[in-house]
């Protein structure tokens, strides 16, 4: 068992990877010899894999495994941590944001006695709107999933082998890595980390994806939404009830001769709407669920670059 695995989900990224590695072994050389490089090709558009098995057969510390389709991101890292063997795994990300040269910073903290350090972007080279769409994102997850995200703190980190043991055993349809390593528990910590500018490509997430992914660990780790729902359906039917009593002794009084085709119309229109968007949630719950019970398997390999042992 190799004391170090580092794992890196692979999209679009054919002309930064022989960077990457170079990179991660000169980060590796200050620490130990000791170490694996578990590449996972999320079934990208361009020749990431070709690339993937020219690194491995020159150098038999990198490791490639080929997802039979695009399952996504946090799909690849689950793979990579299933094919981990190490003591402790890095995750990051493959296009050079997440900068190789601070794993033996990352790796200095957990010798403190941490079981998680993340890396923490106090200064991201992003685009303006791509941060400030990222602060509202996070900022909104927090409050619909009730628990506390930084929009600062991505996937890099450093991992014991008891967190990743603990992320890997569960086996739930929906994939929010960060989320998982938080609800998993253990000791953690975080320190800053210079953020890179990207050099290569432009980020698979549109805002489309982004609200899908949102959409989808809210609906995983969230019953908030339903919560929600009831909130308001309760605030309306009193509102309904202080209104129906107030046009009741209206009525009895002889103010009310002719019933308002307005307000009647606005009511149906906006309880409508409003039993179908909690009907929705419902159902968006119920999907998901159904999704779970098939218990099909969270990715697929299709080709890998070594004897799976």
């Amino acid at each position: 068992m190799p004391l170090f695995s580092i794992v890196s989900p692979v999209y679009r990224a054919e002309k930064c990877l022989k960077e990457l590695v170079a990179r991660i072994e000169d980060a590796m050389l200050s620490i130990t010899p000791d170490y694996e490089i578990i590449l996972v090709e999320d079934c990208g558009p361009d020749n990431s894999w070709s690339v993937i098995k020219e690194i491995s057969v020159n150098n038999k510390k990198v490791k490639g495994v080929k997802l039979s389709r695009n399952f996504g991101q946090h799909y690849a890292i689950t793979a990579g941590l299933d094919y981990s063997k190490g003591t402790w795994v890095v995750v990051m990300d493959c296009d050079l944001q997440d900068k190789p040269e601070e794993i033996p910073r990352l790796y200095k903290k957990a010798l403190e006695g941490y079981d998680v350090v993340l890396a923490r972007r106090s200064d991201r080279k992003d685009k303006y709107f791509k941060k400030l769409f990222s602060r509202v994102f996070y900022k909104a997850l927090s409050y619909l999933t009730g628990a506390p995200m930084d929009a600062t703190v991505a996937n890099y980190g450093i991992y014991s082998r008891n967190v990743v043991k603990a992320v890997c055993s569960m086996r739930e349809s929906i994939r929010y890595f960060p989320t998982m390593v938080k609800w998993v528990g253990f000791k953690s910590a975080k320190i800053d980390v210079e953020h890179a500018q990207r050099t290569h490509g432009e980020s698979s997430y549109d805002f489309f994806k982004l609200v899908d992914l949102a959409t989808d660990i809210i609906l995983a780790y969230s019953d908030k939404p339903m919560r929600l729902m009831i909130k308001g359906g309760f605030i309306i039917s009193i509102i309904s009830f202080i209104i129906a009593v107030i046009y009741l002794i209206k009525y009895l009084c002889g103010d009310v001769l002719i019933i308002g085709y307005t307000s009647m119309i606005i009511s149906i229109w906006l309880l409508s709407g409003i039993i179908l968007l909690t009907l929705g949630v419902v159902g968006l719950y119920l999907g998901k669920t159904f999704e779970g019970v098939k218990r099909r398997p969270i990715y697929i390999a299709s080709n890998t670059t070594f004897d799976d042992e």
